[in-house]
């Protein structure tokens, strides 16, 4: 009995013409072009609108400068910017082998045997002890070449006796860091009525410095809510049981290993300040 051919193979382009059995998401999951970051280049964040030149990336997160002069850290997910227009995926450029740099905390490049500067007469002042570790952890670096000291307030009450004792001039700058600075805040109260060419204040609209640090940095899904009456840190521990504050903030220091593990809000803030505190102008 003569065989039959078997029939023949129909090619299509249409949603069938690869296999069926495809799993879902390869299916359908987009792709977008790579593109290298290139310090300087415009790059709009999609999600956001946020358009501005990219200063530098570090780990998996890029860092972005408005028109404003504002800074904000988007992290690398693909598809997350465009570029001219079109959707892309931005990576780390080819690393060039005739040169290795390391980058301190904050993203800066290193200055290899670069010794601490003498102190400047400028100051940077945070409002406590937590500020001040998590400043040192990632800015440290950067403050000890540029000569800037960091020095705690315990609070921000008296904050206009505070810089009328320091006496700002244009060469004895001084930036002030804050929490909750917030329309109709006592911060913003106390900031609005601080007015001289030669200090800037400036912050973060968080409660305390704690919820600055990424949640996902410290493991835990979101920053709680804590009942008004009661002392924010004390409720923070006992809704994540974190045990005490002292051993709750060693556990989010410890956390942070670079600026991508800070909030935008905070690394734009101290970044402004420190530009503030070194301008030569």
């Amino acid at each position: 009995m003569p065989t039959r051919p078997d029939p023949p193979t129909r090619r299509s382009s249409g949603i069938l013409s690869g296999p069926v059995d495809a799993p879902h998401g390869a299916r359908l999951a987009p792709t977008f072009p790579r593109v290298p970051a290139v310090v300087g280049m415009t790059v709009v964040h999609r999600a956001s609108g946020f358009t501005g030149s990219l200063v530098r990336i570090e780990g998996g997160g890029v860092e972005l400068r408005g028109r404003t002069g504002l800074e904000r850290v988007f992290r690398l997910t693909p598809g997350a910017f465009a570029v001219d227009g079109r959707a892309v995926s931005l990576v780390r450029p080819p690393a060039d082998p005739t040169t290795t740099r390391v980058v301190t905390a904050s993203g800066s490049v290193a200055v290899a045997g670069q010794p601490a500067r003498v102190a400047r007469a400028s100051r940077l002042w945070v409002e406590g002890v937590h500020d001040a570790e998590l400043v040192e952890r990632v800015w440290g670096d950067d403050l000890r070449v540029e000569g800037v000291v960091v020095e705690r307030l315990d609070g921000i009450d008296h904050l206009d006796r505070a810089v009328a004792a320091f006496g700002p001039g244009p060469a004895r700058r001084l930036g002030v860091l804050v929490d909750h600075l917030v329309p109709g805040s006592k911060e913003s109260r106390i900031a609005e009525g601080l007015r001289h060419p030669d200090v800037l204040v400036t912050g973060t609209p968080f409660v305390d410095v704690w919820q600055a640090v990424r949640p996902a940095a410290v493991g835990i899904a979101t920053w709680p809510d804590v009942p008004m009456g009661t002392e924010w840190k004390t409720g923070v521990c006992a809704a994540l049981d974190l045990g005490d504050p002292p051993a709750a903030w060693r556990r989010i220091l410890a956390s942070v290993s670079g600026y991508a593990d800070l909030e935008p809000a905070l690394v734009g803030a101290v970044e402004r300040l420190i530009d503030f505190v070194t301008d030569p102008t």
